[in-house]
């Protein structure tokens, strides 16, 4: 399949962040989120302003219950692209996870302002 062809594509040009990129895509379909961050890390050490390899591995860090390291992850994707509006809506959830509401909050009422309605629903359940 998709992950045996990025593999082979990793071994003929190692320096490939995308080849990274996207076997670490493929692995998130199989429900494999550590091998999906292990894939994100390698393209985010070949191609540093990645803002999605970044976002893409927070959501698996999300996933995993690694708070922290997730909201460190939406952070340097905002860093890289202040407008990401799904970064600034993920790393509000990971706030709130992480037991940090004030937080979470601002970051939610920012996606809300930046068009993410997802975040409404989230705001009102948990901002108050």
């Amino acid at each position: 399949g998709a992950i045996i062809d990025y593999t082979k594509a990793i071994e003929l040009d190692p320096r490939s962040a995308v080849a990274y990129y996207n076997r670490g895509a493929c692995k998130i379909e199989l429900k494999d989120a550590n091998g999906a961050v292990t894939d994100y890390t390698k393209a985010i050490e070949l191609d540093p302003r990645n803002a999605i390899a970044y976002y893409n591995r927070g959501g698996c860090k999300l996933e995993l219950r690694d708070f922290n390291g997730a909201i460190a992850d939406y952070t340097k994707a905002i860093e890289i692209d202040p407008q990401y509006a799904s970064a600034y809506y993920n790393r509000g959830i990971a706030e709130i996870s992480n037991g940090n509401n004030d937080k979470g909050c601002l970051d939610l009422n920012r996606a809300r302002d930046m068009g993410i309605s997802p975040a409404d629903d989230v705001f009102v359940r948990e901002c108050k």
